[in-house]
């Protein structure tokens, strides 16, 4: 794969039928016993971009194969191979983020990640971590709040790095001045466990309604990302709301009635009011038609 920028083009999903048979691989790869992560990321990629073909995935786990590949064998401990993927992946090949990135919807998508050599934290992680894995390294997410990094090792012997900054090598004190920038509140052990691969997806998924939402036009990529999130095994419930507003947003009034009120149902046994709420709601959408 190349490593320039190429052309900036909006990507738009597949036809119903390609999108179908998408959502039923992802579907039953989240569900396995053990979801591969690219897997699921070029998924994501697909429903995205009708131009991510059959050939595309595999082109882009092809990729991440021949990047492992010019790995050292077995450098040594954590540090070793945090240093080892930043010399491969940050200096040689490019990858890293700019502030730019968070305007771009391809910066959410492995295959375009792959290409560029561009993308947000998450998806850099994601590249770090599936080469690191196919190269045999002790490697996990870390998704520190505001912004996902990589980890090497466990425990006390743990080694962060910041693909987003080329793979820089993270000391005690960067990972706490990250987590601080973020939230304002102090880096908390529990914030390094690994990050689980459908946690991953969701946080991608989630970055990818948070661009759409800034962008009315383009609530057919806020639906789906929404309802790729729904087909994890587990997600928040106040998605299937949130995918009603979006029916009834984009004209499918009875769609979204019918939504509004099944999550109302869901919502009835906790709070009484919020449920009448949607109910209203859902009356409101039904009028629509008239």
């Amino acid at each position: 794969m190349r490593g320039h920028e190429p052309a900036m083009r909006p990507p738009y999903p597949p036809s119903p039928e390609r999108s179908a048979e998408l959502r039923r691989r992802f579907s039953e790869e989240a569900r396995s016993e053990r979801p591969d992560l690219s897997t699921l990321c070029l998924l994501v990629g697909a429903e995205a971009d009708r131009e991510l073909d059959e050939g595309g995935l595999d082109e882009a786990q092809v990729e991440l194969d021949r990047l492992a590949g010019l790995l050292p064998h077995r450098p040594g401990g954590p540090r070793a191979w945090a240093v080892a993927l930043r010399e491969l992946l940050g200096e040689r090949t490019g990858f890293h983020g700019t502030p730019a990135d968070y305007q771009r919807l391809e910066s959410s998508l492995l295959h375009e990640v792959l290409v560029r050599r561009r993308g947000l934290p998450i998806l850099l992680s994601v590249v770090w971590m599936e080469v690191a894995r196919r190269a045999g390294a002790p490697v996990c997410g870390v998704a520190l709040p505001g912004h996902f990094v990589v980890g090497f090792g466990s425990g006390a012997e743990q080694v962060l790095a910041d693909p987003f900054d080329g793979g820089r090598v993270l000391t005690g004190a960067d990972a706490e001045l990250l987590v601080v920038g973020a939230t304002g509140a102090r880096l908390d052990p529990a914030m390094l466990r690994p990050a689980d691969p459908l946690d991953v997806v969701l946080r991608i998924l989630n970055n990818v309604r948070a661009w759409a939402v800034a962008r009315p036009e383009r609530s057919d990529v806020a639906l789906w990302a929404v309802e790729l999130s729904l087909l994890l095994p587990s997600h928040p419930a106040r998605l299937r709301y949130e995918r009603a507003q979006l029916l009834v947003q984009r004209g499918d009034f009875v769609g979204g009635a019918v939504e509004l009120e099944a999550y109302a149902d869901v919502v009835s046994a906790v709070d009484e009011a919020a449920s009448e709420r949607v109910r209203g709601e859902a009356s409101a959408a039904r009028a629509m038609l008239n």
